[in-house]
């Protein structure tokens, strides 16, 4: 399953504070019980539209191709041998040295 997208999160998160406010104001419930099974409610609607909203239509698109261990351009996923960029190490003076002082 794939991770839900902040437009999802939004929709559902959104549905679920206003359904459980508007089931709270709509039924009158002030017994425990009652508040609880309204919050249930609210969570289950929240999730089912978080879940029923459709998701990214493709993969993401970048701007620069991938480049496999061989040195030729490929896409991600293809090789199965992705190139891991290292930083180079810094090459500097002596610690403690002052240049200019």
């Amino acid at each position: 399953m794939q991770r839900p997208n902040a437009a999802q999160l939004t929709y559902g998160s959104a549905t679920v504070v206003l359904a459980t406010v508007a089931l709270l104001l709509l039924s009158g419930t002030t017994t425990l019980p009652g508040i609880a099974a309204v919050c249930a409610a609210g969570l289950l609607l929240g999730v089912l539209v978080a879940v029923t909203m459709p998701g990214r239509a493709g993969p993401v698109k970048t701007s620069a191709p991938v480049r496999s261990a061989s040195g030729t351009a490929g896409t991600s996923g293809t090789s199965g041998n992705e190139e891991i960029r290292v930083p180079a190490a810094r090459v500097g003076g002596s610690t403690g040295t002052r240049i200019g002082s």
